[in-house]
């Protein structure tokens, strides 16, 4: 359930070793693409545009409540898409931040409103903890905007370090990230 239809996305060099990669996208500010549901669909096809990647699934669109960051920011759409790719996890997140540059994301206040947040979650196998890149996502296991959509996705995912997601679902406090009806996507 919620799997969207798999993109056409550009794999590069064949023989090339594949990854599974997931990764979470938000909004809660209109910016060039549109409204925050606008963005986050926009986004979602524009992963397949990554070099080396394909977007195989994603899931649906959930409204939520921000966590954290300024009182008074509007409310967020989020949805969260499981890649296949061949570059590396630097390299997949620094093409992550450029379409956050181009959909205007301004990095001013921590957890404050966006144009667009993706976040890698989960790159294959891998668990690094390094300057500007925690694998798996250091918060993945407490947001629940994150949580349910990736249980859409994968709901037998071992997450790298963190154990199945399902026990890590038993554990995250539920904040009331809801559904969005497919009519609104």
């Amino acid at each position: 359930m919620g799997a969207g239809p798999a993109g056409p996305g550009p794999m590069a060099t064949p023989g090339a070793t594949r990854e599974v990669a997931f990764v979470a996208l938000g909004s809660n500010l209109p910016g060039p693409r549109g409204s925050p549901r606008e963005a986050v669909l926009a986004a979602l096809a524009a992963l397949d545009d990554l070099p080396g990647t394909r977007r195989v699934a994603r899931s649906r669109l959930y409204h939520t409540q921000p966590l954290g960051g300024p009182a008074g920011q509007p409310d967020y759409v989020n949805a969260v898409a499981r890649l296949e790719t061949t570059l590396p996890p630097k390299s997949l997140l620094e093409a992550l931040q450029g379409l956050e540059a181009a959909w205007g994301r301004q990095r001013v206040e921590r957890w404050g409103p966006r144009t667009l947040d993706l976040d890698l979650l989960v790159h294959g196998a891998r668990r690094l903890d390094r300057e500007g890149l925690c694998l798996p996502h250091p918060r993945l296991a407490e947001r629940d905007f994150v949580i349910l959509p990736l249980l859409e996705l994968a709901p037998d995912l071992e997450v790298p370090g963190l154990g199945p997601l399902a026990r890590l679902a038993e554990g995250c406090p539920m904040r009331g990230a809801e559904p969005l009806p497919e009519a609104s996507w």
